[in-house]
């Protein structure tokens, strides 16, 4: 039946500001940018790798949501990395701010957290 993730879809506060985060500082390639202007509102894909996509919207208003990883609904969006050294010393250059790395008790594996200009959870998972 599901086969695959089709999209991520994040609600921004300030458009112009997340859209510059994730396609020039996280680095995501831009699929397609259009403004509704029914819904005061942009809609921007941008691709994850090969196969997968987040759609950054806008909308007057939105109201607040609890964004801490563990607080209750999505915990966070993790993206798998080559090594984590080699992207966490890209961000840090671009002003990311990287908590601690840690160690995955279950798998061995490096990964850390930062945010997006929203204070949405993101990690760095270490493949």
């Amino acid at each position: 039946m599901l086969r695959k993730i089709h999209h991520i879809a994040i609600i921004c506060s300030d458009y112009h500001r997340s859209r510059d985060f994730y396609v020039n500082v996280l680095g995501l390639r831009v699929i397609s940018e259009i403004y509704r202007e029914a819904r005061q509102s942009y809609k921007l894909d941008v691709a994850v790798g090969d196969h997968d996509r987040i759609e950054l919207f806008s909308f007057p208003s939105p109201p607040a949501r609890p964004s801490r990883p563990e607080a209750c609904g999505l915990r966070h969006l993790a993206f798998a990395v080559p090594d984590l050294d080699v992207v966490c010393a890209a961000l840090s250059a671009k002003g990311v701010v990287l908590e601690p790395l840690r160690i995955d008790e279950y798998t061995g594996k490096r990964y850390t957290f930062f945010a997006d200009p929203d204070g949405l959870p993101l990690e760095l998972y270490e493949d």
